[in-house]
């Protein structure tokens, strides 16, 4: 089947995707952030298939496949995230046997490219614990796992941008109690 997918038409995977999974094509479009009208286009082979790298990993990324699989596709030149948190993320989804388009329609519309930039690693997981919240309970995870996914990432953040959490240590913990204590955990 791999040799298979290798040989087809990028349109008509995109095609096969779409129909295998009962998902419309406007649903498809706000997933990767383009217009409808562009998703007909390239599943009737109107248009030639997009050779962008952000829109081919979009649609990879929906897909759940590598963007390689596309013959059009040319590795880009500027890097992706290695976030720890996103790659648990990425884990649970896997865990929970969820599939990335039920993920992404289990956001609102206008918010699904911003996730699909997010499992593509163009962005990292946020920072913010409202969005993070909002993500943990589409996933059906507690307070805990939240904050815990929450706490790695700011610690991240800290240590990207120069502190020494070890030197800090008491500083940092003093910071995180303080968050466990207005979160209630």
């Amino acid at each position: 089947m791999k040799n298979e997918t290798k040989t087809k038409k990028s349109s008509q995977k995109v095609a096969e995707f779409l129909d295998k999974n009962s998902l419309h094509k406007k649903d498809f479009a706000e997933m990767i952030g383009v217009t409808l009208s562009y998703v007909y286009n390239l599943i009737d082979e109107t248009i030639p298939f997009s050779t962008r790298s952000t829109t081919l990993e979009r649609i990879a990324t929906v897909m759940d496949i590598h963007p390689e699989e596309f013959e059009e596709y040319k590795i880009p030149q500027e890097p992706i995230l290695q976030d720890e948190t996103l790659e648990l993320l990425k884990s649970i989804l896997k865990d929970k046997k969820i599939n990335i388009v039920n993920f992404l329609k289990a956001f609102p519309r206008k918010k699904r490219v911003e996730i699909v930039d997010m499992l593509r690693g163009a962005y990292p997981l946020p920072i913010d614990f409202k969005e993070l919240t909002m993500i943990g309970k589409i996933l059906e995870l507690d307070k805990n796992d939240i904050y815990n996914i929450w706490e790695e990432r700011v610690k991240q953040v800290l240590e990207t941008n120069g502190m020494n959490l070890s030197a800090n240590s008491e500083l940092v913990n003093s910071m995180l109690e303080c968050a466990k204590k207005f979160i209630d955990i």
